[in-house]
């Protein structure tokens, strides 16, 4: 099953860099505005790399990718970074508040390179479709620099939790790394270079699975550049430097996996009313006043939600408040019989389908060019956007559950896009991975 190896990577030279200003968020996850603010803190943030600015004379032999590439080599020759010691794996803890609540966490994983696998090989499970852009740009970079800057979040079973126990182990003593990020959480990094802890470690992820918790676009243009280059060499070698990817692996039976719901803001829809939606939506729906106080509203949302499928509703400039609350009666393989079982019972799948599909006539491509929807984290900001008019109708979600993603996975299908946020995110800068 899942094959995991120590590895020498590439690291900040931690005597010469602090390593606090040069990490940043994974790229996919960095506005326009985190970019500016990653390049003003230090002059080798790793934001100068994953995610470069565009100048004015780009052109092929000058662009983002060769000049990440550049800078990468230079950053090598002066010492910015380098390897890191023996072949280790990477303890990676995360110690953290859940959005919108007083609870703590600490979520415990560790970071090492995997085998890629192909999805048809039953070892690595994807549980969202990708798009041809991001993977574009990301295997370009990838060309360029022959370095993964970033790891795939990876989950695996273990109810025993005996990796967990032997990653408490090493955390006992001071960190190699310690950061703090602009989201309050504090990202830990130890090193494990014992052959038998490593070995103890390969031994207990032969018979894992791996699901994609984030990095999709990032395994599978892995995977492309992987093609290519046996393509080239005319073999395949398993040795190869980029056989391998940099992951990290977190038990999805430990404390400390949070997912976050991710709501829909609606706008610029032709001749919306809300009156006339509402109509349609009773058609599948039944529908309850909803409480103004987001406090409130979140807590009846999730409550709501235990027993059957529920969606928030916001409209009319924050005058109205709604719970559409999937029918009892309403047979879901009559309307989705293209899902399985478990996709139907899915709250985002069925306010894609339902909702703004049906309700709204807002077509798959649609939503794929996010024409009429953005996504956003926060309950306040999604409610807010619909009170300033910005949008005539938010969607509030609660969040897919964790058991409910890995069904899905396993049985070999995916979830719209934008179903599951896992916070927080794996920083990208901690630890790299080039291919020579």
């Amino acid at each position: 099953m899942a094959k995991v190896y120590p590895f020498r990577g590439l690291r900040y030279a931690l005597s010469r860099i602090p390593i606090t200003k040069v990490v940043t968020q994974p790229y996919d996850k960095i506005s326009k505005e985190m970019q500016e603010r990653y390049y003003a803190l230090h002059p080798n943030n790793i934001i100068r790399v994953v995610l470069g600015n565009t100048t004015a004379d780009e052109g092929p032999s000058n662009d983002v990718y060769t000049r990440a590439a550049t800078i990468l080599k230079e950053w090598r020759r002066s010492g910015i970074v380098e390897r890191t010691g023996l072949p280790s794996f990477f303890v990676y803890f995360q110690h953290f508040n859940a959005p919108g609540t007083d609870e703590v966490y600490e979520r415990k994983g560790f970071i090492g390179l995997a085998k890629l696998e192909d999805y048809a090989d039953k070892v690595v499970f994807p549980h969202e479709r990708t798009l041809s852009g991001p993977k574009q740009d990301r295997l370009e970079l990838l060309r360029h620099t022959r370095t993964h800057f970033e790891q795939i979040f990876m989950l695996y079973e273990d109810a025993q939790q005996n990796i967990d126990r032997v990653l408490d182990k090493a955390a006992l003593s001071e960190p190699d790394m310690q950061v703090e990020d602009e989201y309050g959480v504090l990202h830990r990094v130890w090193s494990i270079s014992d052959p038998a802890t490593i070995k103890f470690i390969q031994e207990q992820m032969n018979d894992k699975k791996l699901i994609i918790a984030d990095g999709h676009h990032r395994y599978e243009t892995a995977l492309a550049y992987r093609d290519e280059m046996r393509a080239a060499a005319g073999k395949v070698n398993p040795e190869a430097p980029f056989e391998q990817l940099t992951m990290t692996f977190f038990n999805m039976d430990a404390p400390g996996l949070t997912i976050l719901p991710t709501h829909r803001v609606v706008s610029n829809l032709v001749d919306f009313d809300a009156d006339r939606f509402f109509g349609r939506a009773s058609e599948f729906f039944d529908i309850t006043s909803a409480s103004a106080d987001i406090r409130l509203l979140r807590s009846q949302l999730q409550k709501m939600g235990e027993t059957q499928v529920t969606i928030g509703v916001a409209t009319d400039s924050g005058r109205r408040f709604e719970f559409l609350s999937l029918k009892p009666s309403l047979n879901l393989a009559e309307v989705m019989p293209d899902l399985s079982e478990k996709q139907r019972r899915l709250d985002v799948v069925v306010l894609h389908r339902l909702l703004l599909g049906e309700c709204l006539g807002i077509s798959e491509d649609a939503v794929k060019r996010e024409s009429h929807i953005k996504y956003v984290r926060e309950m306040e900001a999604a409610v807010n956007a619909v009170k300033t008019d910005a949008a005539q109708v938010c969607f509030l979600l609660n969040p897919t559950g964790l058991r409910q993603m890995r069904d899905i996975a396993y049985e070999g299908n995916v979830m719209p896009q934008k179903s599951t946020d896992f916070y927080p995110k794996v920083l990208s800068g901690l630890i790299m991975y080039p291919l020579d």
